[in-house]
């Protein structure tokens, strides 16, 4: 009689595979379109109503915990070049099969949670155009990115790098017309460096807690790690490239914020960049509100592959049921696993509001770099380091497991003061 386990490998293996496809520029751009994408067009105004002028130390506070896992995070993909990359580094560095579902599902809930967020943030853009209701533009806009996604990994990210183009020009233009204005405004340089007061730094704090979900997307990039060429070197490249520009991008465009528009009218505007170009310039938005409605949706997008090559990853190691493993002979792409990440995405984004919806997102992934820092922690002192892999110094994922798990456990405290 013949073995099943045998039967098994033999029909994973007629499967087809994913596309390996993705260079290093598309990877980079696929991450930076994720990271700009999902918070700076969105959550600015809310960063800001929070922190006042010292948005732009809540955006540094932010980049630096992001920075940290995101160097272990290029040490960890080089390793392990596979979908459903963090619940693999959990499963090498901690061993325990129980958490690394949890993890991945944790990763797949906080995709389709930071696409929820970003249509949210959509509809705002679109009724400065267009007075339609986001239970009607919600489901059409998820029935739009879920069939992309569907279609096939070369058009999907093709298409989000070109829109991140759209999205790096979109802010490139709110610096520059905003710049002049710089030596004329009232604000001054020192105005915007905290003093020791516990008031700015709660401020800068909580912003900065809202502010760590704009860098959310580098993660993400390692979860498309099957379909990259030469993953062990371009992967690691295009995080810290993603990363680095969207660190300089948003404190230049927190700087011009705080500087030429009131922190209470822009943390109340529903489209803040939109708004901040109205009043520099004194024309209506067309254009930075267009390149808005652009930049969230590219972030959407994105984070829907994400959610669906999790859930492809986990069903190849058996911790999802079989059928969401199943890729399309004719896209290669994991259609199941993609329809449902979007039905997910569509039932947030019509039930949660907003800003519940970014924190929710930074809650889920601070408690996975937490673990995610351990696993490589834990690695780095049991295993050899390999020869053709980045070699991060062990106190990169020392101090971003300390740090994440202190961010969190703050922000929980602040919750529960405030509450």
């Amino acid at each position: 009689m013949p073995d099943m386990g045998q039967e098994s490998a033999s029909a994973n293996k007629q499967q087809p595979a994913l596309r390996r496809s993705l260079s290093l520029s598309l990877t980079t751009f696929y991450g930076l379109g994720n990271i700009l994408g999902a918070g700076i067009y969105v959550l600015i105004g809310k960063v800001v109503g929070h922190a006042g002028l010292f948005a732009p130390v809540s955006f540094l506070v932010a980049s630096l915990l992001a920075c940290l896992t995101a160097f272990t995070y290029a040490e960890l993909a080089a390793r392990f070049p596979l979908s459903a990359g963090e619940a693999v580094y959990i499963q090498e560095g901690l061993g325990v099969q129980a958490i690394s579902a949890l993890v991945g599902l944790l990763i797949i809930l906080a995709g389709v949670v930071s696409a929820a967020t970003i249509l949210r943030g959509f509809t705002g853009y679109l009724q400065v155009f267009l007075d339609i209701p986001g239970s009607v533009v919600i489901p059409v806009m998820v029935l739009l990115l879920g069939g992309l996604a569907a279609w096939g990994i070369t058009q999907s990210v093709t298409v989000a790098a070109l829109i991140t183009v759209v999205e790096i020009g979109g802010l490139l233009l709110i610096i520059r017309v905003a710049a002049p204005g710089l030596a004329d405004a009232s604000v001054a340089a020192v105005d915007l460096l905290p003093h020791a007061g516990i008031d700015a730094w709660h401020g800068i704090f909580v912003g900065g807690f809202l502010a760590f979900y704009a860098f959310i997307g580098f993660e993400d990039m390692v979860n498309v790690a099957e379909e990259v060429k030469q993953p062990q070197r371009n992967l690691p490249r295009a995080i810290l490239l993603a990363l680095a520009i969207s660190v300089v991008l948003y404190f230049m465009v927190a700087v011009v914020a705080v500087v030429s528009v009131p922190a209470g009218s822009l943390a109340e505007a529903e489209a803040p960049l939109a708004y901040l170009y109205q009043q520099v310039t004194g024309r209506e938005p067309v254009a930075i509100t267009l390149i808005s409605m652009f930049a969230v949706i590219n972030g959407a997008l994105i984070q829907i592959i994400m959610a669906a090559r999790v859930g492809y990853g986990m069903a190849r190691k058996h911790w999802l049921p079989a059928i969401f493993a199943r890729v399309h002979s004719v896209t290669r792409t994991p259609v199941l696993a993609t329809v449902t990440a979007s039905l997910l995405v569509l039932v947030l984004a019509l039930w949660l509001p907003i800003e519940t919806l970014a924190k929710a997102t930074s809650y889920f992934l601070l408690l996975v770099f937490t673990l995610v820092n351990l696993s490589l922690w834990r690695i780095k002192r049991a295993t050899v380091q390999p020869a053709d892999v980045i070699n991060v110094p062990v106190w990169v994922p020392v101090s971003g497991f300390f740090a994440s798990a202190v961010f969190v456990a703050v922000q929980a405290g602040i919750d529960l003061v405030t509450r």
